[in-house]
């Protein structure tokens, strides 16, 4: 398989090989950022590459949110786009995730995990842990489905529930009831807290 490192992902982008980009934010996210009441939450959104979920965050107020890509052109084509937010209430990084450092209130999910080889889902599940505050969130979506090859892997409820049980509880993991058409059954809605250590 070949290496999903910055140089692949950078040449998705330049190619337009973006499948996973519907052009807008998913509609169960959406709704979970509808129901969201506290504008100034620390958000990172982690391969947050075409920038569709903080567009609609800082539609709805919120000022602090951080969108984390390892390929410089997806980087690139956001300054662009949201010039007049940068550095105010939107900030970029351009890195790997496993080398990044923060203390995030909610951390966003969306076509990431499954992004990764599955040989690093311990480490996201622990580097994840790393970056929420004690009071913090992992919310988003999930594949509930197997691909023949990937990118995107899949997985399912069960080995999520393995995988995150280490560091985070569930207060959610669901099925969607509001997929968009061509992911509808195929996905499932999360919110973990991440357990504190035992003192």
């Amino acid at each position: 398989m070949e290496s999903l490192n910055q140089a692949y992902w950078n040449q998705q982008y330049e190619q337009g090989n973006t499948g996973w980009n519907i052009g807008t934010v998913s509609t169960p996210l959406k709704s979970y950022f509808d129901q969201l009441t506290h504008k100034n939450l620390s958000i990172l959104i982690p391969g947050g590459g075409n920038g569709h979920e903080a567009e609609y965050l800082l539609s709805l107020g919120f000022t602090n949110i951080s969108i984390l890509d390892i390929a410089p052109k997806a980087i690139a084509a956001l300054e662009v786009r949201f010039e007049g937010q940068i550095g105010k209430t939107l900030h970029l990084i351009l890195g790997d995730f496993f080398d990044h450092l923060g203390q995030y209130d909610l951390i966003i999910e969306q076509t990431f995990f499954c992004a990764l080889d599955p040989s690093l889902r311990q480490a996201y599940v622990e580097k994840m842990a790393a970056l929420l505050s004690n009071n913090g969130r992992l919310s988003g979506l999930l594949f509930d489905a197997q691909f023949p090859v990937g990118p995107p892997f899949g997985g399912n409820k069960q080995e999520y529930q393995d995988l995150f049980s280490t560091h985070f509880n569930f207060k959610k993991l669901a099925p969607c009831y509001n997929s968009i058409p061509q992911r509808m059954g195929n996905e499932c809605f999360i919110i973990a807290t991440k357990k504190q250590a035992d003192f």
